[in-house]
């Protein structure tokens, strides 16, 4: 299983792990101590609480307005994922070039070939961890919203749709695996990721991972991943594809 696959698997044990730390069992409040529950779990609930207040006491509408704040919060840093994605697309000939001149496997070589790797992605702009950047800065907020529907007795009290926000649902999670997997392939068509057998089985897992960790968590984490997922299909219609379109012009032009 290659790299970032493992990834996201130790990513997802860790939101498992941390989902049941800190006093997860009971609701956070003003008077709530540390630094993780005055500055990430008691904001969330309060700006939850805030919404739903505002559309009538509806905690689901409150989390989907919630989700798509925070998404607009991340544009700027999932843009710059897109724009060195791309990029990286761009020299995969020289890089492919530069494999084939080192393709000796003694220690010497590879390092050589390691500083030219470099030497291009500095020429190019390109930021080889730029793709896992926006995983890394989710991955809190995610945990911070599991811990704040948890801790916030009116979103368990309430129903959304056909739905209970504080307990797991069966329908909502096929849909979050579904708009990931819809995600996903947006992403990789017309790209050389389309043809990497590795980002193929990445298409595969992560959707498969959604569906069953939302069997096991609260519908309302499901249904911040359906709005989040959302969000990014638009994002990728509306930014992704231009900026391909810019890249066919111009290569029609050389």
């Amino acid at each position: 299983m290659h790299k970032k696959v493992w990834l996201l698997v130790a990513l997802i044990g860790l939101l498992a792990l941390l989902s049941g730390c800190t006093q997860i069992n009971e609701p956070v409040s003003a008077e709530s101590e540390g630094i993780w529950n005055s500055f990430f779990v008691y904001p969330l609930s309060q700006v939850i609480i805030y919404f739903a207040e505002l559309f009538s006491g509806s905690y689901g509408l409150a989390i989907i307005i919630l989700t798509v704040i925070i998404r607009l919060i991340l544009l700027p840093l999932n843009v710059k994922q897109l724009k060195s994605s791309q990029a990286m697309q761009e020299i995969q000939p020289e890089l492919k070039e530069l494999q084939q001149k080192y393709a000796s496997k003694d220690a010497n070589t590879q390092q050589k070939l390691q500083q030219e790797t470099m030497n291009l992605f500095q020429k190019h702009g390109v930021n080889p961890l730029a793709g896992c950047l926006p995983i890394f800065v989710q991955m809190p907020v995610l945990i911070a919203m599991y811990h704040a529907i948890m801790r916030t007795p009116e979103v368990q009290e309430h129903t959304f749709l056909w739905f209970q926000l504080g307990s797991s649902d069966y329908i909502l999670p096929l849909i979050a695996g579904a708009a990931t997997f819809l995600q996903q392939k947006l992403m990789m068509a017309g790209s050389a990721a389309a043809q990497n057998p590795q980002m193929m089985v990445m298409l595969y897992v992560m959707p498969i991972m959604i569906v069953v960790m939302g069997f096991i968590l609260p519908a309302a984490l499901a249904l911040y991943w359906v709005v989040g997922n959302v969000f990014m299909i638009a994002q990728t219609v509306f930014i992704r594809k231009p900026m391909m379109n810019d890249q066919k012009t111009g290569g029609d032009k050389k």
